[in-house]
């Protein structure tokens, strides 16, 4: 049985199947399908590896009678076929009281989960899409009018197809939005929103971080420049090199399962959406693992208790992740 999201706000079935390649509104919706109903019920979070605890505690016999039970299958897309036999199964026979709720985002259409769930007619199946940027605006719109907050809406379009999809990310931003606001109800600009997408930092360091990423021996120069002429601090340098290094293997890695949309599964937003296509092309996987594995390694340097000077830390690993020695610069 097929029904949209919005006929999710007032659970009335037993069994829910939700999949489809939204993660996060897919997590949000699951998350309050458990939370609604019996305040006595037993909730349970299960791996798909798991199910027998939701059966057990389902068919418990409690001092004061059955115990009412909800259960939520986070990762049902993973299912191996016996596992997919038994999740069927307990789809098939969910009590009256209780609900179990399964999740399955990014399932591929060809699995034999997806296509024999969709068949059961007491399974109440809601496919979540990617949204699209106007989509997300009118969710984001609403979310910041729930908060209280006045902003320029002239922005609005921007920072909607910069966290396009990201429903997490978009609520620590307006977190981030209160701050400023202070409880004063003034309008919150445009400058203060754009700023707030991402954290403040020169305009070269995102030059440096693409040249990294790009092999380029400029980020030498670059990152020098950064360290002794604009003083960025050792973490944020890092910071950010990793956050692309991390966006530039799950990139790799959603592009190698054939993924539609491997930019959008990867959470890659602003300027980094035209660039990590061009830099992924430089890097094999196996690649990109040791280059996280050196920035983790450099991570411990720079805020354990190391006796290294943290700007040559950082200065060896743009040497390192750029394949360059000194003795050829």
């Amino acid at each position: 049985m097929k029904i949209s999201p919005s006929q999710l706000s007032k659970p009335e079935h037993r069994c829910y199947y939700l999949s489809g390649e939204d993660r996060d509104a897919l997590n949000e919706a699951a998350n309050v399908l458990l939370a609604a109903g019996d305040g006595g019920a037993v909730r349970l979070r299960l791996d798909v590896s798991e199910l027998a605890r939701f059966e057990e505690e389902s068919r418990n016999q409690g001092l004061f009678g059955s115990t009412v039970c909800y259960g939520l299958v986070r990762n049902a897309e993973s299912a191996t076929p016996k596992q997919t036999e038994y999740l069927l199964k307990l789809a098939s026979s969910v009590e009256s009281s209780n609900r179990l709720i399964i999740c399955a985002p990014e399932i591929s259409w060809k699995k034999a989960l997806h296509k024999k769930m969709q068949a059961l007619s007491d399974v109440a199946h809601c496919e979540f899409n990617q949204p699209n940027v106007q989509a997300f605006q009118q969710w984001l719109y609403a979310e910041i009018q729930k908060s209280g907050l006045i902003i320029d809406e002239n922005a609005l379009t921007m920072v909607a197809e910069q966290l396009c999809g990201m429903r997490l990310a978009a609520r620590q931003w307006i977190e981030r939005l209160h701050l400023y606001d202070g409880g004063k109800g003034d309008v919150l600009s445009q400058e203060v929103m754009t700023a707030l997408l991402g954290e403040r930092a020169p305009d070269d360091l995102d030059v440096w971080v693409h040249a990294v990423a790009m092999k380029d021996k400029a980020a030498v120069r670059l990152v020098l420049r950064l360290l002794r002429d604009q003083k960025v601090n050792e973490v944020q340098l890092h910071s950010w090199l990793s956050t692309r290094f991390q966006q530039l293997l799950m990139y790799r890695w959603y592009q190698a399962k054939g993924h539609r949309n491997p930019l959008q599964a990867a959470k890659v937003f602003g300027d980094a959406r035209s660039k990590i296509p061009q830099e992924a092309r430089l890097w094999q996987g196996a690649d990109l693992t040791k280059a996280v594995a050196a920035l983790q390694d450099a991570e411990k340097l720079l805020k354990g208790a190391s006796v290294e000077d943290k700007a040559v830390v950082v200065e060896r690993l743009t040497l390192h992740l750029i394949g360059e020695n000194l003795a050829e610069l």
